[in-house]
């Protein structure tokens, strides 16, 4: 016989017979891992109408869920495995010790994920969140799992590593801030007069909050003229435009109603040393 003919005939009977004794095998291993990936999209489902009741941002949701499926699969995977005979022990000893050696190439990273967790189920600020952390501050626009981002105003964003952040004192305006504005008047002014006017203004402008109450007063005793404090709770988004706004508001109505504001003046007295 041929020995070409003879080699192919020894490849398919090994190939048969390999087909006879794993092929069983393999296909149970495979409908194990569709089975693991039906269920583990079942359960992603699950979880993420569990993490919406607990108000969780979308992000963080997406995050935990593909966690929650990987995790599944995974185990399915090795149900599969251990199905076509392949011994795990060795595998997972390996996994191990490359899984030591990735853990301290990349300490800092696994510092972030605990971070991370750790705002995620903390929740010491949310999404929309203005804060100061870390010598910035800004809105909250996005939270994963390595990182923070915030807005400024100017348009331009911070991204600050949780592990930056977790452990910091941390300053949480929420979703509204305050503005600390100020105007002086001439002290032979109504200060109750000033006061009531500067009041119809904060209530004209659509920007500045009634709940809670704006914030007014004498705030000092100023060498030109008396200082009133002008303190009204904006939204977020509204901080800038509306401070513009509120000063703007504030000159033009106190000159239309003859409130004067004084200028800084020094009073200098010549004295005749000769006197």
């Amino acid at each position: 016989m041929d020995p070409a003919l003879q080699s192919i005939d020894q490849v398919r009977a090994s190939a048969l017979d390999m087909a006879v004794r794993f092929g069983p095998k393999l296909l149970v291993a495979l409908v194990i891992i569709a089975f693991g990936y039906m269920v583990g999209r079942w359960v992603g489902r699950f979880l993420d109408s569990l993490l919406l009741r607990l108000n969780l941002e979308a992000p963080v949701r997406s995050l935990l869920v593909r966690a929650t499926r990987v995790l599944v699969v995974g185990m399915f995977v090795i149900m599969a495995l251990q199905n076509l005979g392949v011994e795990l022990l060795p595998l997972v000893a390996g996994l191990g010790v490359a899984g030591a050696g990735v853990a301290l190439a990349m300490q800092g990273i696994l510092g972030n994920v605990a971070a991370g967790l750790t705002i995620i189920f903390t929740r010491p600020f949310h999404v929309g969140d203005y804060i100061s952390i870390a010598n910035e501050e800004g809105e909250i626009l996005d939270i994963s799992l390595f990182s923070t981002t915030l807005g400024h105003t100017d348009r331009s964003m911070v991204v600050i590593p949780n592990r930056k952040i977790v452990g910091e004192i941390l300053h949480n305006c929420g979703k509204m801030r305050q503005l600390n504005l100020a105007v002086d008047v001439a002290y032979g002014t109504d200060v109750s007069l000033a006061l009531g006017i500067v009041d119809e203004i904060l209530r004209a402008n659509p920007r500045v909050l009634q709940d809670p109450a704006p914030v007014l007063g004498v705030s000092r005793l100023a060498d030109s003229g008396v200082t009133l404090r002008v303190s009204p709770w904006v939204s977020v988004p509204d901080y800038v435009d509306a401070t513009g706004e509120l000063n703007r508001s504030l000159l033009e109505t106190f000159r239309a109603r003859g409130i004067a504001i004084p200028f800084p003046q020094r009073e200098v007295r010549m004295l005749d040393a000769n006197a």
